[in-house]
């Protein structure tokens, strides 16, 4: 499911300006950028109070727009009725908390209480994907489950050692063995992959050797999930873990080695 389909009854410039601070939480904190990304939560709690509003309202605007005072503005979307209790109440509130950390940690202005770090980050980066999934799983009546699976697919992994082009991706260190380079494919790359598009991606002549050799060993150390029968690979939450601890994900660690 994608961004358009799972948000669907949010404006597309409303829903982009969520997604976009959604996308760049994301990629910041995985660059280790912790001040950037706790900037861009509040960006994400001025885009998601918009669309709480909106939903309390019953009229959407197509952009979001930043309330005088926060903490006032989610106390009132309380008034709802019988709404989502979710809009009203539990969202309003997370976001309070986000919008917080964002004007007094030391991100927003000088003088802040704590200095950008990674457990701030952290807690902005967790907290947005909740918000993210509460949204989904409001606006296309999902199960919380299903609705943090498709946030869970929404996070862009920025691995400079991959390069993409078109429908193609490279592991740009070229000396690491197949399978590294099919765990790092795996990794850059949100949600399954298929058995084809991998072989494409690492140049390989022949199917039951990549099988026998890379997938199936993969998949017997849990590093990922190989379905034989529709050809999907997932990497697992192990294969995730060995990529970032032993595996190069960007250029300069490369050229370190």
């Amino acid at each position: 499911m994608d961004p358009s389909t799972a948000l669907s009854g949010v404006p597309p410039g409303l829903r982009g300006d969520l997604l976009d601070a959604f996308t760049e939480i994301v990629r910041n904190f995985r660059e280790n950028r912790w001040e950037p990304s706790e900037l861009n939560g509040g960006k994400l709690c001025e885009a998601a109070y918009t669309i709480a509003k909106g939903y309390v309202d019953g009229k959407m605007p197509d952009r979001a727009k930043k309330p005088r005072n926060m903490v006032d503005a989610c106390r009132d979307l309380q008034g709802g009725g019988e709404l989502e209790r979710s809009m009203r109440f539990q969202i309003p509130r997370m976001l309070v908390a986000l919008y917080e950390i964002r004007n007094n940690r030391g991100v927003g202005h000088v003088g802040g209480d704590v200095n950008p770090n990674h457990m701030d980050a952290r807690i902005v980066l967790e907290s947005a994907k909740w918000v993210m999934a509460e949204l989904v799983r409001v606006f296309h009546k999902l199960s919380p489950k299903e609705a943090t699976d498709v946030v869970d697919a929404l996070v862009e992994r920025t691995v400079p050692i991959v390069w993409e082009l078109a429908d193609r991706k490279r592991v740009l260190q070229s000396d690491l063995s197949r399978r590294d380079q099919t765990l790092l494919l795996l990794y850059s790359t949100a949600g399954p992959v298929t058995e084809s598009d991998l072989i494409a991606w690492v140049e390989i002549s022949n199917k039951s050797n990549y099988r026998r050799d890379i997938l199936e060993p993969a998949h017997q150390e849990r590093l990922i999930e190989f379905d034989r029968t529709s050809g999907l690979v997932h990497l697992s939450p192990k294969g995730t873990a060995y990529v970032e601890e032993k595996l190069p994900l960007d250029l300069l660690d490369a050229n370190r080695n």
